[in-house]
């Protein structure tokens, strides 16, 4: 009998082969000088098509939108060609690849951004948090306040993003409001302090949530949108709200009234502890509309006992994926997976990154 994990699933507009999906993973490899990706980019995804649907990493939106060094965006021409040449090699595989969008806001540091600038966040307070500057890890710069008349730019500036990766051939979107980020940071009132339109009430917390979600929607269309969000976990001192419960399930009926495809929930403290208060993730999760994906420390065992459950229809991976390019296919087969080694997994070329044996490389 084959397992529920292995088998086709619709997910909005696209019918998926399996219900595995890989997780977004920052690998740190893009052009220094632009942020495009290289040709390896290619090389890397397509080895992992076999996943039901790719998520590839954290890509700016702008360059305001940058908190890493060497992470790709997809704001510009080059950028949308380099990630063509991707989609392209997936697609030659039979798989399918959403983009993750992302804008850090205050994760970030003024060597990364444009003229030296600080940062922008809903309110100027430090996150204390670190980021990578390209030579080492460094403090994340004190941001400022977004003015409430810059909002609708960047809200324009997800739609652009959305409208570049639908010209680079991607399925789908993944919108970033998880783990800190720009959008985490206006969802939560340990890190909004505004008090305009966007600040104080869950109503207005939601709101860029909700106008970022309607732009990608009107840019990518309909079953092709995907959010990612994180509500009990403190990823880059993003801090638990006090009203965690209900700006998470507000959030989750602004997805139901846009139809968005697809949830993608970290459960519990970002790559830690699957915590958070009794049945408050179950009473999110149930609310969603769409496919609802599961991500945070499943392995074979628990992801098919999940979706088997019922409650789960998808599971992402993320660290299997960095040295199982054939994960899918262990899994499926339950085969023995390569270990994760500690070297290559930020910045390099192909080693650690597109150099792991697949099943089919050990028999041979």
């Amino acid at each position: 009998m084959t397992e529920t994990l292995f088998t086709p699933v619709t997910v909005g507009a696209l019918t998926l082969k399996n219900r595995i999906a890989m997780a977004p993973l920052t690998r740190n490899r893009a052009r220094p000088e632009d942020d495009t990706p290289y040709a390896i980019h290619a090389e890397y995804y397509a080895q992992r098509a076999g996943a039901g649907l790719i998520i590839t990493e954290g890509s700016q939106i702008s360059p305001e939108g940058k908190g890493y060094a060497w992470t790709p965006g997809i704001y510009s021409p080059a950028q949308i060609e380099g990630w063509k040449a991707v989609t392209d090699a997936v697609h030659a595989k039979g798989g399918h690849i959403a983009i993750q969008i992302w804008h850090v806001g205050r994760i970030s540091h003024v060597s990364l951004q444009e003229g030296g600038k600080a940062p922008v966040a809903p309110s100027a307070i430090g996150a204390a948090s670190k980021t990578f500057d390209g030579e080492k890890f460094v403090e994340t710069s004190v941001p400022r306040a977004l003015e409430l008349a810059e909002i609708a730019r960047v809200v324009d500036d997800y739609r652009k993003a959305a409208r570049n990766a639908k010209a680079a051939g991607f399925d789908a979107v993944e919108i970033h409001a998880a783990n800190g980020y720009l959008i985490d940071q206006f969802l939560r009132d340990t890190s909004n302090h505004r008090s305009d339109a966007y600040g104080g009430s869950v109503e207005n917390r939601v709101r860029l949530l909700d106008e970022v979600i309607g732009a990608v929607t009107e840019a990518m269309g309909k079953g092709r949108v995907g959010v990612r969000i994180s509500p009990f976990s403190n990823a880059n001192n993003v801090g638990l709200s006090s009203d965690t419960a209900e700006v998470f399930a507000a959030a989750i009926d602004v997805m139901n009234r846009h139809d968005v495809a697809f949830l993608h929930m970290v459960e519990g403290q970002t790559g830690g502890p699957r915590d958070w208060p009794a049945g408050a993730l179950e009473a999110l999760r149930d609310r969603f509309n769409g496919t609802y994906m599961a991500n945070n420390g499943y392995d074979r065992a628990t992801a098919i006992a999940a979706v088997n459950g019922g409650k789960v229809d998808m599971v992402a991976f993320g660290k299997l994926y960095i040295s199982n390019p054939d994960l899918a296919e262990r899994l499926a087969e339950d085969a023995v997976l390569n270990p994760l080694p500690t070297d290559g997994l930020y910045g390099g070329g192909r080693q650690g990154y597109t150099d792991y044996p697949t099943l089919a490389d050990m028999a041979a």
